[in-house]
């Protein structure tokens, strides 16, 4: 299914960013995890996992859904989009901070 809504365009490829970006933060963080046995290094691991698993069900639901994917696509108000929008794009941000830090 095709996102119609430009807000939606960008929220969609917002959690596809989130996702990328977390893909890696689990590379290095889950390598230290299972190197290191730190608490830090498990606990950055599991934040990874979960806000993976976060951005790829909203992907899934903007993109897949049999139902949701046509709501999500034609029939969210645009206020709501904003908002949602504004969300993904705040964590895409703080994931790239996250991500400069790591490499750093």
């Amino acid at each position: 299914m095709t996102v119609a809504s430009p807000w939606a365009t960008v929220a969609t490829g917002a959690a596809g960013a989130n996702v990328a970006v977390l893909t890696g933060l689990l590379a290095v963080w889950g390598r230290n995890a299972v190197r290191l046995r730190s608490p830090h290094a498990i606990g950055l691991s599991t934040v990874a996992v979960l806000l993976f698993a976060e951005n790829a069900v909203a992907l899934y639901y903007y993109l897949a859904d049999p139902t949701l994917s046509v709501w999500f696509s034609s029939a969210v108000p645009s206020v709501a989009w904003r908002a949602m929008v504004t969300l993904h794009l705040l964590e895409t941000v703080a994931l790239v901070v996250l991500l400069r830090v790591t490499l750093d």
